[in-house]
């Protein structure tokens, strides 16, 4: 049987699907308790995501999740009965445990990557909150463990002696209950600890076998429940499905030797409208017909269901498979309209117009496969929040991390790629970027330093910065470690952006020993390099004693590029258009060259070095003469902008990148090829990468002459 036959399969796959959202909720909440902007919900939320992935778990059998999430929900219960007071500590364990509970439940689907027993101290911190808030006969006290039974008998426990009440309590669950990953029987499980607990189920519903639909609700209970607990008691296991399910709790007006009598216990007692924790428990209104339903007069019936978007779970493979298939569309068009221009039709033509709607509709087509595969950058941040706290408690600062513009959407490959990078940096930002406790305390400044992630689109690209309120950069301590190490000359006259340019050298660290954090001198050139390979680029800004930014600006996608078409020596190439600032036209004054080869020129007033594309593309000689040549100015991570010579310019257009990495490997100064209206390949530059391999040739030239 192949897997996707296996209808386990499928539900396990669902299953770990949902827990990714649940986990991203329950982050989400934590987080927010722990900026101080939380409210009860929130707290109730992260119960139910915590509570939805155990019940779940349970379902497969996943026992070290459960017991996990068993412990975890427990400290979250009393939090929300006030039992536990949320401080920054407990919140922190919390976070620590819904870390934790990822770890265990990635372990579940993709098998044991890390120790096993890695969590095993949190979930120790979490038994002892528990037991501390436990009543010593609390039924809850020493829970296991056990494979899901239909024996709904409640464990033996002392029962207050007081005269119980009866209550009939009548539910139905909706489908998306269970594809919520709960189970009805956990329910009973915990109705049954208020007293003596009778079920009936109602299978009026139930299909024939083959009519039988998997995921879809037929069986609704009806329980009997004696106990002295109040109506808001009852009420409260069912919180968490609270608009999932149809749910009636009445008293039963005429208790009896037997089992209630059905007819009197459907005519409950109306709700008291002015308890307003019996409305908040149950989370149910009155009929809308004066407080009558089918049910009878006086029922109480579920909110209408909010209406939410229908959503589709689809592999990422067929959406890659979408997006190719209108890129090859959007290629076929500039080939027809190659072809169209040919004939010497006129662009006022009928042709002409019906190619230019075609283009519309292309376009529209891009940006919806665009949306489809964008994400919001929330479950990435949510995990960098995670690195900061476990960098913050190895280099033992204390850190308040934040966050700003998570709901910012990017292509989901452009996201994948930036999880290391993003990793590296925070990690430096805690690492060098913070003072310790006792030097921030010395210069007036909180004992908790602050890093900030934050994201905004700008300019049809992503901006994401990555911010600290530490010391700054020490330009002279890092000039002098770069001169010690033969990076660059003694004598070199570097400005502050050169001089902040240099962490991004191989093998570059200012620390004087290695930690488990930085020291080895691997890091920051592998961020910078894997910035370029997602056509990005990086910048720094800092100022002495007051922190450092790393500024990295990415593309929204990597199916699609808005480039120039220029021409270098008969070859079409195209150079993004995001890193160009202007073009111009050069005179042969307007170029002067200087000692080994460097030519200059002035542009608003700013000395630009220029680079012949020609000669440094190996197509010919270098240009002996700048008069008519055509002049990109482009813009540098950090550093000053550069001018590069091409022989014409000439015009914008979209273009779909075709990667060379299978067929040709890394090729310098290429980010890619597309194809041209013609039919023809045309190479799409890097321009950071040609300016930094020219600056390292020249740096080469100047040590060599002394």
């Amino acid at each position: 049987m192949r897997a996707s036959d296996d209808p386990m399969a499928e539900l396990r796959a669902t299953f770990n699907g949902e827990c990714e959202d649940l986990i991203e909720a329950a982050q989400s909440g934590l987080l927010a308790m722990q900026e101080g902007s939380a409210d009860a919900e929130t707290l109730n939320e992260v119960f139910r995501a915590v509570h939805s992935i155990k019940g779940g778990a349970g379902a497969f059998a996943l026992e070290e999740v459960v017991a996990f999430a068993h412990q975890f929900e427990t400290v979250l219960d009393s939090v929300r009965r006030g039992a536990l007071r949320p401080d920054p500590d407990i919140v922190l364990l919390l976070l620590r445990a819904c870390d934790g509970l990822s770890d265990l439940v990635t372990a579940a689907r993709d098998g044991p990557a890390n120790d096993p027993g890695a969590t095993a101290p949190v979930l120790t911190e979490l038994q002892d909150l528990a037991v501390d808030d436990q009543d010593e006969d609390d039924p809850g006290a020493g829970f296991q463990v056990t494979k899901l039974s239909l024996n709904v008998d409640a464990p033996e426990a002392a029962q207050p002696d007081l005269d119980p009440s009866s209550y009939q309590i009548d539910f139905t669950p909706d489908d998306v209950l269970y594809a919520l990953g709960n189970e009805p029987l956990f329910l009973f499980r915990a109705l049954a600890e208020l007293g003596a607990l009778e079920v009936s189920p109602d299978i009026a519903a139930l299909p024939e076998i083959e009519n039988f639909v998997p995921g879809k609700s037929y069986v609704g209970w009806t329980l009997h429940l004696s106990t002295a607990a109040s109506e808001a008691e009852i009420a409260e296991p069912f919180e968490f499905v609270d608009g999932l399910c149809r749910l009636g709790i009445a008293p039963v007006t005429a208790p009896t030797d037997g089992p209630p009598d059905p007819a009197a216990s459907r005519e409950p007692a109306p709700p008291n409208a002015s308890d307003p924790d019996r409305q908040r428990a149950i989370g149910l209104t009155e009929g809308a017909a004066g407080g009558a339903s089918a049910n009878g007069p006086g029922t109480l019936s579920p909110p209408p269901p909010a209406t939410l978007p229908a959503t589709v779970r689809v592999g990422l493979d067929r959406i890659d498979n979408l997006g190719n298939l209108v890129g090859e569309m959007i290629i076929q068009h500039a080939m027809l309209a190659q072809s169209i221009a040919d004939t010497g039709s006129t662009r006022g033509s009928g042709v002409s117009k019906n190619l230019e709607k075609l283009s519309g509709l292309l376009r529209e087509s891009q940006d919806c496969v665009m949306t489809i595969r964008a994400q919001p950058l929330k479950s990435l941040f949510q995990r960098m929040s995670r690195i900061v706290r476990e960098a913050s408690a190895a280099a033992e600062k204390p850190v308040r991390f934040s966050t700003e513009g998570e709901d910012t959407e990017i292509d989901k490959a452009v996201i994948a790629g930036l999880a290391d990078p993003l990793m590296h940096m925070l990690r430096n930002a805690v690492d060098h970027g913070l003072e310790s406790p006792e030097v921030r305390a010395a210069a007036g400044k909180p004992a908790e330093g602050s890093v900030r992630l934050s994201a905004t689109h700008r300019s049809g690209r992503v901006l994401i910065e990555v911010t600290d309120d530490g010391g700054g950069i020490d330009r002279a301590k890092m000039f002098d470690t770069a001169v010690a190490r033969g990076l660059v000359s003694a004598n070199a006259d570097l400005s502050e952006a050169e001089i902040d340019s240099l962490l991004f050298l191989p093998g570059f660290s200012t620390a004087g020993e290695v930690s488990n954090l930085s020291g080895r001198g691997v890091g920051m050139d592998v961020v910078r390099s894997a910035i370029r390979s997602l056509g990005g680029r990086i910048a720094i800004r800092s100022e002495h004693g007051r922190g450092t930014t790393f500024s990295v600006s990415l593309p929204l996608t990597l199916a699609v590029l808005d480039g120039m078409i220029i021409e270098v020596a008969g070859e079409r190439l195209v150079l993004p258009v995001h890193a160009i600032i202007e073009t111009l036209t050069l005179s042969n004054d307007a170029v002067d060259l200087c000692p080994g080869g460097k030519s200059l020129t002035t542009v608003r007033g700013q000395i630009l070095s220029v680079l012949d594309l020609g000669a440094e593309l190996g197509y010919r000689a270098p240009v002996e003469t700048a008069s008519g040549a055509q002049a990109l100015v482009i813009a540098l991570d950090g550093a000053a902008p550069i001018a590069l010579l091409a022989d014409a310019i000439h015009d914008q257009r979209q273009v779909v990148i075709k990667g060379l990495q299978g067929g040709f490997g890394r090729v310098p100064g290429v980010a890619a090829a597309t194809i041209l209206g013609d039919g023809q390949v045309a190479l799409i530059l890097d321009p950071i990468e040609i300016a930094a391999r020219a600056a390292d040739r020249t740096a080469a030239q100047f040590s060599s002459t002394g």
